[in-house]
């Protein structure tokens, strides 16, 4: 694969998630830590994915 395809591949994936980014170790990081601040959050998933479960 060249590196205009890669760009391209990586564009196209990019694109597919609602919020039109790929996620950071950042955004991981700040789930995490919500949930270990989130005294009255149970019995739910959190999911860290950009939206892309909700199409």
């Amino acid at each position: 694969m060249t590196a205009e395809e890669r760009a391209a591949h990586d564009e196209q994936i990019e694109r597919s998630y609602p919020l039109g980014r790929l996620g950071t170790a950042n955004d991981v990081a700040a789930a995490a830590a919500y949930l270990a601040s989130a005294q009255w959050t149970t019995g739910t998933i959190l999911a860290v994915d950009g939206g892309l479960t909700t199409r």
